[in-house]
């Protein structure tokens, strides 16, 4: 139990849409103790403190190893419904976080592309057939396609196949720049569904492109390992990755996608300095993302790494970094600047709308909540019912008010219900 507490007090902070800050404000302690609980690196056996979080989260206190204390009133219907879905639903995150099957349901084409590419990384399931060497670019410029749409049952079908196709060409010209095109486009994907196997794509997309020689492979692939590192709560180490691939003379020498690649990575760092709680960090290298973007002369680059690089990328980061960093009002405000209906990708119009539907719910305002996330459902239906951040935060509306036909319609399609 204790080796699962930090993954359930997280997922359990998620579910009730607070940042690390707002959930140590509550147990008045600092933002880092949440930060070192969640990952792990502080164990938590404290009996009493356990008892707090639990009281704290409204989870049942069996859930974090503990016992509850004897209460005097019991407590209504409501509560105790309410309790329980909250203790279903911390259920569920949690084995997300921690379960190498991902965890829970989703909808059943986000299922198969994880299946197929868990299978396709580790070697395991039925034999694909590869695409032939003279076809693998075009094939991956199409399987970048079909994830900027969001398109989860063509990816499922394309990418075993193109990852087949390039290990059989990794000896020909221009074969392992490919592969770790590849495995930077799986990392995404796999970051995007809380697939613990993020790990081993972007490992191996940074061998690849060290191999290849590919500058701006390399970069991606250290972009993606930040993400990674900053997911598992290594914040320092996240920042490192991400600044030092930027500094790197290389990507200072080239020309105008080395720039973009360069923004990335420093957007990257931003993103990292929110979730540390550093929001003045973040404010100053988002500012520092938007200068190399002003070089860019308002042009977009670099459009196979999640859409690209430029003004209206970083604007677009600035919404969920604000999000990131506590300041749901901020996020709002920055997602006013933004036209989603001009962004380069249905990916990420889905992003905005899921970054929107999270700062009203962390802002406590349902109804909008609600509409940003039925707008996200429409711009990429497949995407949305699939993400794990999307289910928790239908979840939330769910448990913490009442319900309408709307949520219960998209709470049945996420499988939620």
């Amino acid at each position: 139990m204790k080796d699962r507490t930090g993954a359930l007090v997280r997922s359990a902070r998620v579910v009730r849409g607070w940042s690390q800050a707002e959930l140590a404000a509550r147990l008045h302690c600092s933002r880092s103790t949440i930060s070192r609980l969640e990952t792990g690196v502080r164990p938590l056996d404290h009996v009493a403190t356990l008892r707090r979080l639990a009281e704290v989260l409204e989870i049942p206190p069996g859930m974090l190893g503990v016992t509850a204390t004897v209460t005097v009133d019991s407590p209504g219907e409501d509560d105790v419904r309410r309790r329980d879905l909250l203790a279903n639903l911390v259920i569920t995150a949690g084995a997300t976080v921690t379960s190498p099957a991902g965890g829970g349901r989703a909808d059943a084409r986000g299922g198969a592309v994880v299946r197929r590419v868990r299978d396709a990384l580790l070697g395991t399931g039925a034999r694909v057939e590869p695409i032939p060497p003279s076809r693998l670019a075009d094939a991956l410029t199409a399987s970048c396609h079909d994830y900027d749409a969001c398109q989860y049952d063509r990816l499922a079908e394309g990418l075993p196949r193109l990852l087949a196709g390039g290990h059989a060409a990794v000896g020909e010209p221009g074969g392992a720049a490919v592969l770790a095109q590849t495995y930077n486009l799986i990392t995404r994907l796999t970051v995007k569904l809380d697939e613990p196997l993020g790990w081993l794509a972007a490992d191996r997309a940074r061998t690849f492109a060290e191999s290849s020689g590919d500058v701006l492979a390399a970069a991606e692939a250290a972009r993606q390992l930040a993400v990674l590192a900053r997911r598992g709560g290594w914040h320092d180490q996240a920042t490192e990755i991400a600044l030092s691939a930027a500094d790197a003379q290389e990507l200072k020498d080239g020309g105008p996608a080395h720039t973009a690649a360069r923004g990335q990575l420093v957007m990257s760092a931003a993103y990292t300095a929110a979730h540390a709680g550093d929001r003045t960090g973040m404010r100053e290298l988002t500012g520092q993302a938007m200068a190399l973007a002003a070089r860019l002369d308002g042009g977009t680059l670099l459009r196979r790494n999640g859409g690209g690089f430029g003004v209206t990328a970083v604007r677009l980061h600035l919404v969920s970094a604000e999000y990131a960093a506590g300041d749901p009002a901020a996020a709002v405000q920055a997602a006013r600047a933004l036209r989603p209906r001009a962004l380069p990708t249905v990916e990420r119009q889905a992003r905005y709308f899921t970054d929107v539907a999270r700062a009203y719910g962390m802002w406590g305002r349902r109804d909008e909540t609600l509409r940003a996330l039925l707008a996200a459902e429409r711009a990429a239906p497949q995407e949305t019912r699939t993400r794990p951040a999307v289910r928790q935060l239908v979840g939330v509306l769910l448990a913490s008010g009442r319900t309408t036909p709307d949520l219960r319609g998209l709470a049945a399609r996420c499988n939620v219900l």
